[in-house]
């Protein structure tokens, strides 16, 4: 053992480089084969965990049925020996069986905390309307085999690849000192010896001199070290061939793109190139000579200039660079923005010989960072400030009117029926509506008052310094005169109105973000309250703000929860009293607000855009029950759905319904779509054309509340309706008042004559529908026939009539 350590040693000593290799060599061998060999292991151990995991998927697709079924029956033994299979199965040693509610059935060995294990549960349901939850199956594998194996390859594998790179390294070490270590020795001892005197003698190894050892390493280097013979004799003409560069060198800064100053250590102007002059103006005569700072205004230099380098120049000679922007002057008086690097030239002992001042212009680039920070504050379309710069002016204004104990007005403006106009007169029309009453807004303001478009077709107005509440007031009685002339929007005049919510601070708020809330609160209130008008912001609309707020918050979940239901109301033929159809009926039944009528709801859902999934949804409902109506008591009833202006305004209304009535099994001409006269009353071409494609398709068209809007008979003559429906208002009055008996009259007469069906709403006394069935009235329904009633009820109500 001492023999072979003095032969290690001696090794080392005469071989450091060779003992170095070999040292790596085991190392990095030795690394790579444990990381190779555990990455081995690593992969054998999940190939057992993935045939794990795997059996736990057959388990569960294999058995989750018949386990499902055997719950369903309650067969014990059956669930005994489904479970016994499943433990039968390699590596499964514990089985936990949760029955709902609370029992649970356990079969085989849970293994103690030192063994590792795996685990896999699923759900065990029955399969019905509805899905019912049976039980839950935990199944356990052991992973002790996998671990037992991972155990024994490790040593396996580690002891092979040990040895293996043991011997491995021996080889490539015996290898590397026969084909370079020994002619690396030659080398060194050539180097020692080498000198001006024996530049003739080459270098020469102690291998064959023939064209693959000559294109190897040691080849090269042997040839690099023959060639420092060559290149000594060629320094010369180097030294000249440097000379041309530092030529082109001087050429190339003579015609460089940016400008370029190179001043002595007292910031003397030594040279400037061609590019100074152009951008400058000066001739390169004029400024040798001078200093920078003097340039400015013709020569005459100010003391802003001169501060400006004299700062320049301190930074200059403490960090050695100083970069930036510059508002420099041209000869002739020009301004120009000039991004400028100062660095000092120093020679090869570290002293301060020049200094370099390279410049370009970015006046285009500062052109369009101002464009960028308009674009930034200030909305695009109007030019008015946008929300950022306005809460900006708010602040500012408030923290104002705090130090001088003033007031701070701020209105929320909010354009009444906008979506209403950009959907019938297109976006154009709707940007030049924007456009104009942004600037009669800012018209009717005065001071430094601020007006802002939030967007959309909302908008801020910031009044600073008012000494009383009612400043804000006069100021939206001048906004809403502004708008009490119309618009010319596509060659038409429009009268659109705004609806304008006040706060005052600090009356009713002393910080920004509840100020902006209560002025939109009372915005909303106007609104409520008619539109075209103002309101100051009172507490208690902030609790109907909230309210809704919190309506809007719940109705977008109520679809997912199932809070809808469809109510359903009969429709009776007067003549007959037979049942022809059913209206159906939106409710909402909300846990904590409890049942809402859609008078509640249906204008948030219109104003939100979510009217359209809900819409869909009532026609799909209303489809279903009528189909299961049929199958129940083998009846065919029409089925009436009322569409909203929002829902007829969706392009994918039409394709939508059809589809809805395709997946439904639904014929068409069984489905009734009851519009609003205000819909038909848009006359548009796109309202038209959607009326035309819905009759192609054989769905029945109805009027629905006439009489309560503002009619035109030639739209009923135009649009492709089937049935009318008179307004409740007027069928309840019909026996105590002649003028609405006659009005009945005149309803039906006129619907008659042109070939359309006509419905009574809202019949409550059977005097009533003896009166629409004398004036031979085609429809009715109302509480005197049933009041709606959910699906189950109404079914219930058809079995017995």
């Amino acid at each position: 053992m001492a023999r072979l350590i003095s032969r290690i040693q001696q090794f080392r000593r005469g071989s450091p480089l060779s003992f170095r290799l070999l040292a790596y060599i085991l190392l990095f061998s030795t690394v790579f084969s444990l990381i190779a060999s555990g990455l081995q292991i690593y992969t054998d151990f999940r190939k057992d965990v993935s045939v794990i995991d795997d059996r736990f998927r057959v388990i569960e697709t294999s058995y989750q049925s018949s386990l499902s079924r055997s719950l369903w029956a309650l067969d014990q033994n059956l669930l005994q020996i489904q479970l016994e299979g499943i433990l039968s199965l390699p590596d499964i040693v514990h089985l936990r069986l949760r029955i709902y509610p609370d029992s649970e059935l356990v079969l085989g060995n849970q293994p103690d905390n030192g063994t590792p294990t795996r685990q896999h549960s699923f759900e065990i349901a029955h399969e019905g309307t509805p899905e019912t939850q049976l039980g839950r199956l935990t199944v356990t594998a052991s992973l002790e085999r996998s671990y037992s194996d991972l155990r024994q390859r490790f040593w396996v594998i580690v002891t092979t690849q040990f040895f293996k790179t043991f011997l491995l390294a021996i080889v490539i070490l015996w290898i590397l000192r026969q084909v370079v270590i020994r002619h690396l020795t030659n080398m060194a001892s050539y180097a020692r010896d080498f000198s001006l005197d024996n530049l003739d003698t080459p270098l020469r190894l102690d291998r064959p001199d023939n064209q693959r050892h000559r294109a190897d390493e040691l080849g090269q280097v042997t040839d690099a070290i023959n060639q420092m013979r060559e290149r000594l004799a060629q320094d010369l003409e180097r030294r000249k061939r440097d000379e041309s560069e530092i030529r082109k060198l001087s050429m190339a800064v003579e015609q460089s793109p940016s400008s370029v100053m190179i001043c002595d250590r007292q910031w003397r102007i030594e040279f400037v190139n061609q590019k100074f002059s152009q951008l400058t103006g000066y001739p390169a005569s004029q400024v040798i000579g001078q200093r920078p700072g003097d340039l400015a205004l013709g020569g005459r230099s100010t003391s802003s200039t001169q501060q400006l380098w004299q700062t320049i120049r301190v930074q200059v000679q403490r960090v050695g660079v100083w970069q930036g922007e510059v508002n420099s002057v041209r000869r002739n008086g020009d301004r120009f923005w000039e991004q400028i690097v100062v660095t000092s030239i120093k020679d090869p002992e570290g002293r301060v010989t020049n200094f370099l001042v390279v410049g370009e212009d970015i006046s285009i680039r500062k052109r369009y960072e101002q464009q960028l920070l308009r674009q930034a504050n200030y909305d695009i379309l109007t030019g008015l400030p946008n929300r950022m710069l306005a809460l900006d002016r708010l602040k500012l204004a408030l923290a104002q009117a705090q130090r001088e104990k003033a007031l701070v007005g701020v209105m929320f403006l909010d354009l009444d029926n906008f979506k209403h106009i950009n959907d019938t007169l297109g976006h154009d029309a709707g940007d030049t509506l924007l456009v104009e009453a942004a600037r009669r807004v800012s018209a009717s303001l005065r001071g430094t008052s601020t007006v802002a478009r939030l967007g959309g077709d909302e908008f801020l107005v910031v009044l600073p310094g008012l000494k009383e509440a009612s400043g804000a007031e006069q100021v939206a009685d001048r906004i809403l005169a502004g708008f009490s002339t119309p618009f010319i929007l596509g060659g038409q005049e429009v009268f659109v109105t705004t609806s304008i919510g006040i706060a005052i601070y600090p009356t009713d708020c002393d910080n920004t973000g509840t100020l902006l809330q209560n002025a939109d609160a009372a915005m909303y209130e106007a609104k409520h309250k008619g539109k075209s008008a103002w309101e100051r912001f009172a507490p208690e609309m902030k609790e109907v703000s909230h309210e809704r707020l919190q309506m809007e918050s719940r109705m977008r979940r109520a679809q997912e929860l199932d809070e809808f239901e469809l109510w359903f109301q009969p429709i009776v033929e007067t003549a007959t009293g037979k049942v022809t159809g059913a209206e159906a009926l939106l409710r909402w039944n909300n846990p904590v607000m409890g049942l809402i009528m859609p008078d509640r709801f249906i204008p948030l859902a219109e104003e939100t855009g979510m009217i359209i999934p809900i819409g869909r949804w009532v026609l799909e409902q209303a489809c279903l029950a009528a189909r299961g109506w049929q199958e129940a008591t083998g009846r065919e009833l029409r089925i009436a759905v009322n569409v909203s202006p929002r829902q007829f305004r969706d392009p994918e209304f039409v394709q939508s319904t059809l589809q809805i009535l395709a997946d439904c099994d639904m014929p068409p001409d069984r489905v009734e779509l009851e519009i609003t006269e205000r819909l038909i009353l848009d006359n548009s071409i796109e309202t038209a054309t959607i009326l035309q494609e819905l009759d192609q398709a054989g769905i029945r068209l109805s009027v629905d509340d006439f009489g309560t809007g503002f009619s035109a008979l030639s739209y009923l003559k135009s649009y492709p309706f089937d049935t009318l429906k008179i307004d409740k208002s007027f069928v309840s009055d019909v026996l105590v008042s002649e003028d609405n008996a006659s009005l009945v009259r005149a309803i039906i007469n006129m619907a008659h004559s042109l070939n359309l069906k006509v419905v009574a709403e809202g019949v409550e006394e059977a005097a009533q529908g003896d009166f629409l069935q004398s004036h031979q009235c085609d429809f009715a329904q109302g509480y005197h026939y049933s009041r709606p009633a959910p699906d189950a009820d109404f079914l219930a109500w058809l079995r017995d009539h």
